[in-house]
């Protein structure tokens, strides 16, 4: 691609915001806008001089000298600036399209799935910077020892992407992992989400078969054989790729540390669950596709302390621990709850889970969350009736939710003030606090929060 003055349509969504500062770092003039834009994306995009200098849509701003338009997800078809660069005939990319055309030349590793896209992205980058292998990557978590959440050079020959199902813009209503055309691709779960866009499962599911038969003959699917939906897909799916089946690999838990098992030896890891474990066996096969050894990806990945949000521990002392998660689809909450259970069986863990997204928060779906807390001694679920009204969803009422669950004694709270009264009020001897949400508790600075009670 030839394009240098690049403007961003909605520049403040957390892909958007990462794209614009790679291609600033890439040598690129970069302007952009948006109605509004919160942290982490406001003081990023301040630090590289690439804020807005007002919010709001300004189509009199466009010009023909304008090489690209990226238009964010979060911009509506009316946007005042998209209708302009249409009618100047500016060329309009989604950011998926433009990551693929910054990579076409390049061998593309695309991971997929419903849940564990960011862990697996993340210990990839892991092991392939332990190695010294140079590559371009996007991935939807900030990463300890990565700078920035996209990176695009012109030398790396590998490019490793999350590969989120959402759409990918107002214009184009293709999930955004199709786009993305893979070489080596990965699959690591299949459970309903998104049912805004995909209103039955079954439309779901077809998302990834198409995604997999996008697989070239000479690429590899690697797919993870513990969740039955992959596994039927990934039987069925055309093409002559070749295909990697993987599992939970052979592990100890001692001292609740986690130990490998391998041939080329014992290795203690930094992260512990089935779910996790899993994650690790599939980023090995990514890596063994890319010409790395087993004996060099364990050495790199005895150090991976997780991504951010991704089972993070936010609080410690003798006798507790403090976790957040990014859990919000309920195969991720049964996964999560079971990690820190098994890691810590004679704690009492109070399990936290806050209703944040679209589907989590209709009353259609919520009986999807069935038996997905059962294994926490004291289950608490959040929701803001605000997010509703946002979300222009009925209202839920405590009982919807507990019937919902299924889960005895359950907890419900919808004002975060009651619900920090809660937390303090327990006893914390012996126990674990795990907090998952894809929000942050209508507000609450969960690490602070954690840390004052181990004060």
């Amino acid at each position: 691609m030839n394009e240098k003055r690049v403007h961003f349509i909605a520049i403040g969504g957390s892909a958007m915001h990462n794209l614009a500062i790679a291609l600033h770092r890439k040598g690129y003039t970069v302007s952009g806008s948006d109605d509004e834009i919160f942290d982490p994306a406001r003081t990023r995009l301040e630090s590289y001089g690439l804020l807005p200098e007002k919010f709001g849509w300004f189509p009199e701003k466009l010009d023909q000298n304008i090489d690209s338009i990226i238009l964010g997800m979060h911009a509506r078809g009316d946007n005042p600036e998209l209708v302009r660069a249409k009618e100047l005939g500016l060329k309009i990319y989604s950011y998926p399209e433009f990551l693929y055309e910054q990579s076409k030349d390049k061998l593309r590793v695309v991971i997929g799935g419903s849940h564990g896209k960011t862990t697996i992205t993340a210990m990839i980058l892991h092991v392939l910077q332990h190695c010294g292998i140079d590559c371009d990557y996007m991935v939807g978590a900030k990463l300890e020892g990565f700078d920035v959440m996209v990176r695009l050079t012109k030398e790396a020959k590998v490019m490793v992407f999350e590969g989120d199902e959402y759409l990918t813009s107002a214009l184009d209503l293709r999930p955004k992992f199709h786009l993305y055309k893979p070489d080596i691709a990965l699959v690591s779960g299949i459970a309903w989400d998104h049912m805004n866009v995909f209103p039955t499962f079954e439309n779901y599911i077809s998302q990834f078969r198409i995604f997999m038969e996008m697989i070239p003959d000479s690429g590899s699917l690697i797919y993870c054989n513990e969740d039955t939906e992959v596994q039927k897909v990934a039987r069925v799916v055309h093409g002559k790729m070749k295909k990697l089946p993987y599992g939970i690999p052979e592990h100890s838990v001692i001292d609740g540390k986690t130990i490998l098992s391998s041939p080329e030896g014992n290795f203690p890891l930094k992260v512990f669950g089935n779910h996790n474990l899993m994650n690790m066996e599939g980023a090995r096969l990514v890596c063994n596709q890319l010409n790395i050894s087993n004996t060099y990806f364990y050495q790199a990945i005895s150090s991976f302390k997780g991504a951010s949000n991704r089972l993070e521990l936010i609080a410690e002392k003798p006798g507790f621990t403090a976790y957040r998660d990014f859990a919000h689809a309920p195969s991720k909450l049964k996964a999560t709850i079971g990690a820190v259970k098994e890691q810590f069986p004679d704690r009492k863990l109070v399990a936290c889970f806050e209703l944040h997204t679209y589907s989590s928060l209709n009353k259609d779906f919520l009986h999807q969350y069935a038996g997905s807390m059962e294994k926490a001694d004291i289950a608490v679920v959040y929701f803001s009736p605000h997010a509703l009204e946002l979300k222009k969803l009925p209202m839920l009422l405590p009982e919807d939710i507990k019937q919902a669950f299924g889960k005895s004694g359950m907890l419900v709270f919808s004002d975060t003030a009651h619900f920090q009264q809660f937390l303090l009020g327990q006893n914390w001897a012996n126990a674990n606090l795990l907090l998952m949400s894809s929000g942050n508790f209508d507000g609450l600075q969960v690490k602070d929060f954690a840390e004052n009670l181990i004060v």
